[in-house]
C-alpha cells in the first residue's frame, strides 16, 4: 500500500483498525519505562570563533529523554560540535510530552530576543495524539509566525516527526499506521517550508531508531542524540557559512 494517503482513506483505516490500534497503544503505553528528562544547564555560552545564538525548543528529544544529563542529550552535543567553530550562546526551552499547540503556549509570553538559529523538536507527541496532517502543519504555520515575531531567526531548522515506522518498540500493525501518519505529516511540512528561504526541514535519521535507542525503546541513547546533533550541526555549519559568503 501506498505511503501516502489520503484523509478519507486514513479515516477509513483508523475505523477498521482502531481497536487494535487502540489495544496496542494501551500496551506500549503500560509497559514503557517512564524516563525523565535530562539534567543539567539549558542555557550558557561555549566554544570559540564567531557568534552564534541558538534556541532549541520542542519536545521529549529535545528535553533529553533517554539519556542522564544534557552534556549526553541532543543540546549539549550539538553544542559541543557547533563549538568548533562558533562561540555559541544556547538556551534550551524543552518540556517531555508537549505538542504544538504546548509549544505555541510556552513560547507566546517570551520576551522577544534574536536567535541566529532555532532548531524545533516537534511532531511527535501530535502523532500519537491522532492530529490529522493538515491541522498539524497549519500549527506549523503558527509556530514559524510566532518564532520569526519573537525570535527572527535567519534559520528555522524543524526536525521531522521521528521515523515511527522504523520503531521496534512499536507493534505492527500500529507502527506500520503510525509510519503512514508520520511521513504524511512530513510530506506537508516540506512543502509548507519549500518557499520559505530561511525555514528548512532536516530529516530525523533512521539510525536513531535502530541503533542507540535508550532503555524505553522510544528515545535515542547518547549516540542515537550524537548522530542527531552532528546531522543539525552539519546542516546549521553549511548554512552559516553560505550566508557568510
Amino acid at each position: 500500500m501506498k505511503h501516502m494517503l489520503g484523509n478519507g482513506m486514513r479515516r477509513v483505516l483508523l475505523v477498521v483498525l482502531w481497536p487494535v490500534l487502540w489495544l496496542q497503544a494501551r500496551y506500549v503505553y503500560r509497559i514503557t519505562p517512564k524516563l525523565p528528562e535530562a539534567t543539567g544547564l539549558r542555557s550558557g555560552q561555549s566554544g570559540q570563533g564567531p557568534l552564534c545564538r541558538i534556541l532549541i525548543a520542542g519536545d521529549s528529544g529535545a528535553a533529553g529523554v533517554g539519556v542522564s544529563t544534557q552534556d549526553e542529550a541532543l543540546c549539549g552535543q550539538l553544542v559541543q560540535s557547533l563549538g568548533h567553530h562558533y562561540t555559541i550562546e544556547w538556551q534550551l526551552l524543552a518540556v517531555n510530552g508537549l505538542d504544538s499547540p504546548g509549544l505555541a503556549a510556552l513560547i507566546s509570553p517570551l520576551q522577544a530576543r534574536p536567535y541566529d538559529v532555532v532548531v524545533l523538536s516537534i511532531g511527535a507527541n501530535d502523532a500519537t495524539r491522532l492530529c490529522t496532517p493538515g491541522k498539524w502543519v497549519w500549527w506549523q504555520k503558527q509556530l514559524t509566525g510566532l518564532i520569526d515575531q519573537k525570535f527572527t531567526p535567519g534559520l528555522l531548522v524543524h526536525t521531522s516527526v521521528p521515523p515511527m515506522h522504523a520503531c521496534a518498540a512499536l507493534p505492527q500493525p500500529l507502527r506500520w499506521f503510525m509510519g503512514i501518519w508520520a511521513r504524511e505529516m512530513n510530506r506537508l511540512l516540506a512543502k509548507l517550508f519549500g518557499n520559505r528561504p530561511h525555514c528548512t526541514v532536516l530529516c530525523h535519521p533512521d539510525s536513531t531508531t535502530s541503533q542507540g535507542m535508550s532503555s524505553d525503546g522510544i528515545h535515542p541513547s547518547a549516540s542515537g542524540y550524537k548522530v542527531w546533533a552532528e546531522c543539525l550541526s552539519d546542516h546549521i555549519v553549511a548554512h552559516q557559512s553560505a550566508v557568510i559568503a
